[in-house]
């Protein structure tokens, strides 16, 4: 599904680091080596039929690399 955050991510939260993340070598082949860490927040987004809601959403992050990779983990509204 596309979307776009439209605001600030609130709440943000690390919930994994370093070997804990299953897709680890994965982000490491695609993106490079890093401080990999999955986070999640709260966000506003605009879905790609024109929708704007609240989500919860997760990503994945390192430090020189930034984030990547965003999902939807579930509506919040």
């Amino acid at each position: 599904m596309d979307f776009e955050i439209i605001s600030e991510i609130r709440r943000p939260e690390t919930f994994a680091q370093g070997s804990s993340i299953r897709e680890l070598p994965r982000l490491r082949k695609l993106y490079g080596p890093g401080r990999w860490r999955k986070r999640k927040g709260e966000a506003t987004l605009r879905l790609a039929d024109g929708t704007i809601l609240e989500a919860e959403i997760h990503w994945y992050e390192a430090a020189g690399i930034g984030k990547r990779e965003f999902k939807i983990k579930r509506y919040l509204e």
